[in-house]
């Protein structure tokens, strides 16, 4: 179970398959599994029995909606993928996976518009520093070389593209591969281990060319090599492995791979690449700084099972695990395993123990979160990874169409936020809407889908109130008289009390200026209070805010007044004032920053004033070649869908980030539009 590096003994290893939508990251995991004898046949994704892909969302949609887990053996290694989503929607799933893996598949094909969402998967590699090899899909599709083709997606990726192999051709045709570091030439055949064959000798001075690029590449980080190639001097193939490894495992470059995962060509190869070069979970505890000594788990992923129950599945870093084995979490809290699984898809089978590297599911952690890490050492240990969702770009209102089913929408809501910690959920008091955000149309549709199929809850929704609000622009004066007689005590109060506008942001300022005590300062506080509850919804149907009212006269009796009576002629006094005060409607304008690639930037720009908003300026994004950042304000009420048109515009890539700037006045047709919304015309 050694490799060419050394020949030192590796234990189980962890890989992510990573790539941009639609590049056929479960096709080839679904190779994967074919070839090495976990499955049977391989099965097209278009036939809805892929091991991945398997939940009723990801058929209906015909793309991956979460990471899914299988563990195969590979020439005595076993090797435990993970196939990532490839929409932006659900890019947060890869963020707790690939944190505890040892090395990132990355799929991609030779298509341009691509490239931009290729990018940020590198980037977000480069952020965590996990090594990547880079898997050149659908090469028999390919109308470019596969050189041009490097030079095309080199800008997405920050260390050099390093080809491992190129193709051969046959009347214009790719019926195999030339691996450069073995000079080797392999025929495919189709769901079979590719055929070895001579090299053949039209394609050998293109074979050469090639491969001294590649050592060429690797001589830049070995001195030895680089001197070799100045004097002629062929260097041992044992040498290159070494180079190649070392390099990949430093991240200093990204080894290139080809094949056509749909036919099942050129997986043996990638396989081969994995098990001799991918770094082991030794690699990964240091990278994470994780300590020696102790079992430490990294919770990859929460799932919730119809029969299961709740199931946490995890890298064991270090030590061993053992069924009904005691772990700690930072906070000191203890969680107890309840079984452990190897899993294969949506299928799970039953082991007695973990050991370092293993990627497993273990059973029943209640009180244990994706992201968490666990120790055996009492007391816990420090979080290794920080889970940072970005801020949600979409959202919409929820609620059960049944009453009696509130209990249980919020409990499978709290279960989904669990499976998927990118989901946001909140209760918005003024207009006791339940809203429910995350990272874009699709991201929610499959939540509902999943409320409504999985937890058999029906569900209504619709876009979330805009949070208006009302000022006035005017300042009156007004006497508000409460006055009651009905038996025994009355009630009386009385108030005259002055309303002005105030700057915006001020919110409200409330003073008296009474004398002689003709309102009891008794009574003051109930004028305020009275005010305050008028102030909740004002004439125009929204809350007011930036009045400042004062109290300046009034009377009371001594037997009929009381804190009720009080209140109540203030909010007389404040209902017929406001309507003198020229109240207008005010909406949220938010300041928005948008990410684009440049190519997009002038579709971006077109559409801001399409939707009210003012262009503040853009420029270039820092650090990132080809991208710019455009800030704007927006009114809050166009931004609801703005997700789905920067995304349609951008290849599914672009996004933003949106906070509140300031309140602006709405008038004329939208302004109807939204108090009709209310239930209130003006």
């Amino acid at each position: 179970m050694g490799t060419r590096a050394g020949g030192r003994r590796t234990g189980p290893k962890c890989i992510a398959i990573v790539g941009p939508f639609a590049s056929g990251k479960t096709t080839l995991l679904e190779a994967i599994l074919a070839r090495t004898g976990a499955i049977p046949r391989q099965s097209p994704v278009s036939s809805g029995n892929t091991v991945s892909d398997h939940s009723p969302e990801a058929r209906a949609h015909a793309m991956s909606v979460e990471a899914t887990f299988a563990t195969t053996d590979f020439m005595g290694e076993q090797l435990t993928f993970v196939d990532c989503p490839g929409s932006i929607e659900f890019a947060f799933e890869a963020e707790p996976v690939l944190a505890a893996c040892d090395l990132a598949v990355v799929v991609a094909e030779a298509d341009e518009k691509k490239i931009p969402a290729l990018q940020l998967i590198m980037r977000k590699l480069d952020d965590l520093a996990i090594p990547r090899v880079l898997f050149l899909n659908k090469v028999d599709k390919a109308i470019a070389g596969v050189r041009e083709t490097l030079k095309m997606l080199q800008p997405a990726s920050s260390v050099p593209l390093l080809l491992r192999q190129i193709p051969v051709r046959k009347d214009g045709v790719v019926i195999g591969s030339i691996d450069l570091a073995l000079e080797r030439a392999y025929i495919y055949r189709e769901y079979a281990e590719s055929e070895v064959a001579e090299i053949p000798g039209d394609d050998k001075a293109r074979e050469l060319e090639a491969r001294f690029s590649m050592l060429e590449t690797l001589a830049d980080h070995d001195d030895h090599l680089m001197e070799q190639l100045l004097e002629e001097i062929e260097p041992p193939k044992d040498a290159i492995f070494d180079d190649l490894s070392a390099d990949l495992r430093a991240g200093a470059v990204t080894p290139v791979l080809i094949g056509t995962a749909e036919k099942g060509n050129g997986v043996l190869r990638l396989l081969k690449a994995i098990r001799h070069d991918a770094p082991d979970v030794e690699a990964t505890r240091k990278r994470l700084g994780a300590p020696d000594g102790q079992t430490v788990v990294q919770v990859m992923k929460t799932i919730h099972t119809a029969h299961g129950g709740k199931l946490s599945v995890s890298r064991v870093l270090s030590g061993q695990l053992a069924d009904a084995a005691e772990l700690y979490l930072s906070s000191g809290d203890t969680a107890k395993v309840s079984g452990i699984y190897r899993m294969l898809g949506k299928d799970q089978s039953k082991l007695t123990s973990a050991k370092a590297g293993d990627t497993v599911a273990l059973g029943k952690l209640d009180n244990v979160k994706t992201g968490q890490t666990l120790g055996s050492a009492k007391g816990g240990i420090r979080p290794l990874v920080a889970l940072e969702p970005p801020q949600p770009v979409f959202a919409f209102a929820l609620r059960p169409k049944e009453r009696k089913d509130e209990v249980k929408m919020s409990a499978a809501i709290q279960r989904l936020a669990e499976e998927d910690p990118s989901l946001s959920l909140r209760h918005n008091q003024d207009s006791a809407e339940t809203v429910l955000s995350g990272h874009g149309e699709m991201h929610l549709r499959v939540v509902r889908e999943r409320l409504e199929g999985k937890n058999q809850i029906p569900i209504e929704g619709h876009a979330p109130a805009v949070p208006y609000r009302e000022t006035i622009r005017k300042s009156a004066q007004q006497r508000g008289r409460h006055k009651k007689q009905s038996g025994g005590h009355g009630q009386f109060g009385d108030v005259v009390i002055e309303i002005k506008p105030m700057p915006r942001g001020t919110g409200f300022q409330f003073s008296d200026t009474i004398t002689g005590g003709v309102v009891p300062k008794t009574y003051i506080q109930s004028v305020e209070t009275g005010i305050r509850d008028y102030l909740k919804t004002g004439p125009l149907g929204f809350p007011v805010v930036d009045v400042a009212v004062n109290l300046s006269d009034g009377s009371y009796h001594a037997v009929d007044s009381s804190d009720m009576a009080f209140q109540m002629a203030a909010k007389l006094a404040m209902k017929e004032g406001m309507a003198a005060c020229s109240p207008v409607l005010l909406e949220p304008v938010m300041k928005v920053e948008i990410v684009t690639p440049s190519d997009a930037t002038s579709k971006i720009i077109a559409l801001i004033p399409q939707r009210r908003g003012q262009i503040l300026g853009y420029d270039a994004r820092p650090d990132w070649p080809g991208w710019d950042v455009v800030e704007a304000t927006m009114p809050q009420a166009e931004i609801g869908d703005l997700i789905i048109e920067l995304r349609s515009a951008t290849a599914g890539v672009a996004s933003y980030k949106a906070a509140f700037d300031h309140m602006a006045e709405l008038t004329g047709r939208l302004a109807d539009e939204a108090m009709n919304a209310n239930g209130k015309a003006a």
